[in-house]
């Protein structure tokens, strides 16, 4: 069957339970083809294909039938175009041609092939009757306030008789639908129709006497239903199917959507084994912490299916002394999924393009489809784990497509999304070819965080490229983050939008420490050991500490090129200081860094060639993950920390160092690039350019010679931060924004529905 329907007030009307029936409906039979026969121009229709819960239109009929294009690549359909426009005069003729006649407002809308305007019943005389005649051209006027002067003959109803005999259908496979009398044109074709509910008055006269057209009692979308029920489309069969598809809820309140599980999985003697994190990702921890007041909720994460380790495993424990009420929900992936999804797609095309080094970034539809299937698997794990009305929390880019899945199966549910890693501007955003996908799956939620205010307005810059919005709310940035002080300070940011309707709340939510974590690894004997270690190693010595994986972005190669640098010019730092480099190798199947490895391998070696002396290497190197307590013994030991990646969402490491140096009363240095998140939030670093190497050098010079009151001072102020702006609070702020959202959402649905009233 064809389902030809209008837009406003039909297709995209209708409660949310009509609307997912629908749209299910829809997407679930491959046999129902669906038309939009519009009044919009295509400019307009074109932002409701980047939106992922509204089905994928075959045929897109607009400007009141004057425009007929495909579906999926919005190319015209011909010979029906041409047929068109060899009727239409010319905007500018038409123009010109009622340009005399007094109450015509042109309405500044996107489109083609007819001119429209704003007029009231009066405007409508015969002057402009007989102006419009002479232009051989046909006058349309509906809802006492819309004027459309159209090519001869054309209109809604024409356009789609002419596609549906250039696609050879018979009319009783053929439901049109509409709700004003800018759509009769469809009913005169003898189609089968419907006329939704809450339809124009004009149109149900004019259609009442027609025995193929139903008025249905259900507006919208669920009149639409009705139809085909009633007219036996699909069959009670076909009805049912569909709803037995829809996921049951669960049981969680809260449930968290990470790409990663909250523990290691290792094969040991041909077994699955479960250990905790031994890697030094910190949000992996920060995320746990959120449970470890005994909150109830489910961690959904992928986990891969080997056939050969027994049956797959669907819910786990993850630490029933930690985190006793939390449980693992793992989605079953190939490892040839995962190595695409994760590894190869994410790694090479979205990471690059993220951190603005979007010439490395390779583009590979065959991977795109594979990460939408597995966003897919995520949204359906997510919906079958979460109860009725409960908070979803997504994370970060690997995730894009999960609200769109999600919405369309559980339109009940709070949709929040957390963006970790950096949001670019729309100048580089936009070179992905899948931009509109991306960004109506996350306008699918209802609030979503970043780390600093300047990636949530480049995600506004980049939304407003691909749909329309409305700007409802703003906040200055002053004084939680920096305005002015560094490259991601922002003066101002926004806080709401609204698109098609539905309010959108964003916020900016530095990710904070589990300050306890620092703490008890301090407490450790064997910390207090290492760090006695490296107090005597280093006797005589001050140190210069960097942390980060191996990625081009952490800026490991402009880090080593200025420090060979600072020995060139400081001859005197010669035996005097030294530079641990702790570099976190990538996974053996991400290839893209292996280049990079080998620049960095060859850069340390001629560092310690050139100035290396007997009982001094200038620099260690160590290429390995070190664990997290180990890590603390050398942030209480570092005078210098050099965090300098070219782009980074925040960088927690930062983060860790002062809670170490405050927590140990140390008076180390930070020296803290520009372009990383925490620079927009922190106070007491010294920031550096890291593109400009000779900044690099100085300020690392200048951390070193830096006077001891001064460095003091420095650190208590950023600790401060610190421990104010911890994990609690970060969760406890996120969490009432999400609430706030849920809560004006439901007022704003009061108030409509009592206006209705």
């Amino acid at each position: 069957m064809l389902l030809a329907t209008d837009l406003d007030g039909t297709f995209l009307a209708g409660d949310s339970e009509s609307r997912l029936k629908l749209y299910q409906l829809i997407t679930a039979h491959p046999e129902i083809k669906l038309a939009f026969v519009t009044g919009r121009g295509l400019e307009s229709v074109l932002p409701l294909l980047a939106d992922p819960t509204i089905p994928q239109p075959d045929y897109i009929i607009c400007d009141v039938g004057c425009t007929v294009v495909d579906g999926r690549t919005q190319q015209a359909i011909q010979p029906l175009q041409s047929d068109i426009d060899q009727y239409w005069p010319g905007e500018h003729v038409v123009e010109q041609a009622v340009a005399h006649i007094p109450n015509l407002q042109r309405q500044d809308v996107p489109q083609e092939r007819r001119v429209s305007f704003f007029c009231a019943a009066g405007a409508v005389n015969a002057e402009l009757e007989v102006a419009v005649a002479g232009l051989d051209c046909d006058l349309l006027y509906s809802a006492d306030l819309y004027l459309d002067i159209l090519p001869k003959g054309v209109n809604k109803g024409s356009t789609l008789r002419a596609l549906v005999g250039h696609l050879g259908l018979s009319d009783e496979m053929v439901l049109v639908a509409g709700d004003t009398l800018n759509d009769l044109s469809m009913y005169e074709h003898d189609f089968i129709g419907v006329c939704v509910g809450e339809s124009e008055l004009a149109l149900l006269e004019n259609t009442e006497n027609r025995a193929r057209v139903l008025h249905a009692s259900a507006p919208g979308c669920g009149g639409i239903l009705q139809a085909i029920e009633h007219f036996g489309f699909l069959g009670l069969a076909g009805m049912e199917a569909e709803q037995r598809e829809v996921l049951v809820p669960g049981k969680s309140e809260l449930v968290m959507v990470y790409h990663r599980l909250p523990y290691e999985e290792l094969i040991e003697n041909g077994e699955l084994i479960r250990r905790r994190p031994t890697s030094p990702n910190g949000i992996l921890p920060t995320l746990l912490s959120f449970f470890g007041d005994g909150r109830a909720g489910s961690w959904i994460a992928w986990s891969i299916h080997d056939p050969r380790h027994g049956t797959f495993q669907i819910h786990t424990e993850v630490d029933t002394d930690l985190y006793p009420r939390l449980l693992a929900a793992r989605v079953p992936l190939s490892k040839k999924d995962v190595d695409i999804f994760y590894k190869k797609f994410s790694k090479e095309a979205f990471w690059p393009t993220l951190h603005t080094f979007w010439e490395r970034a390779v583009f590979r539809d065959d991977h795109w489809q594979v990460f939408l299937k597995v966003n897919k698997q995520f949204a359906e794990r997510a919906a079958a784990e979460a109860a009725e009305n409960a908070v979803v929390w997504i994370h970060d880019y690997n995730l894009w497509m999960v609200p769109a899945f999600l919405r369309e199966i559980r339109p009940d549910l709070v949709i929040a999304f957390f963006h970790h890693t950096y949001f670019p501007s729309a100048d580089v955003f936009n070179v992905l070819p899948w931009r509109r996908e991306i960004i109506g799956s996350l306008l699918q939620c209802d609030y979503i965080g970043f780390h600093i205010p300047r990636q949530a307005e480049n995600f506004v810059d980049v939304a407003r490229g691909v749909m329309p919005l409305e700007v409802t709310q703003k906040m200055n940035c002053a004084p939680r983050f920096l305005t002015y002080g560094c490259a991601m300070g922002l003066d101002e940011m926004t806080t709401e939008i609204q698109v098609n309707e539905r309010r959108i709340g964003l916020g900016a939510h530095p990710v904070g420490l589990d300050l306890d974590r620092v703490r008890a690894a301090l407490a450790k004997k064997s910390v207090q050991q290492r760090m006695n270690e490296l107090r005597e190693e280093l006797s005589g010595t001050r140190m210069v500490l960097s942390v980060g994986r191996l990625d081009y972005t952490k800026g490991v190669i402009e880090q080593l090129t200025a420090y060979e640098t600072l020995l060139e010019q400081h001859p005197d730092l010669h035996g005097k200081v030294t530079l641990i480099m702790v570099c976190v190798p990538a996974d053996k199947e991400m290839t893209i860094y292996r280049k990079l490895q080998v620049q960095i391998e060859q850069a340390v070696g001629r560092i310690n060639g050139r100035f290396a002396q007997v009982g001094w290497s200038p620099l260690q190197f160590f290429f390995r993950s070190l664990p997290f307590e180990e890590l603390v013994a050398y942030y209480s030991m570092a005078d210098v920390m050099w965090i300098t990646p070219l782009r980074d969402g925040l960088n927690l490491v930062a983060k860790e160092y002062i809670a170490t140096q405050g927590m140990t009363e140390g008076s180390g240095v930070l020296v803290l690039s520009e372009f990383a998140g925490a620079a927009a939030e922190l106070r007491g670093p010294i920031l550096a350019n890291p593109h400009d190497p000779k900044e690099l050098v100085q300020t690392c010079y200048l951390a070193l010679t830096l006077k001891r009151d001064e460095a003091r001072s420095r650190m208590r102020e950023a600790f401060d931060v610190v421990c104010y702006n911890d994990i609690k609070l970060w969760g406890a702020e996120f969490m009432a924004a999400v609430e706030a959202c849920r809560s004006d959402d439901a007022e704003a649905q009061c108030s409509d529905e009592s206006c209705v009233v």
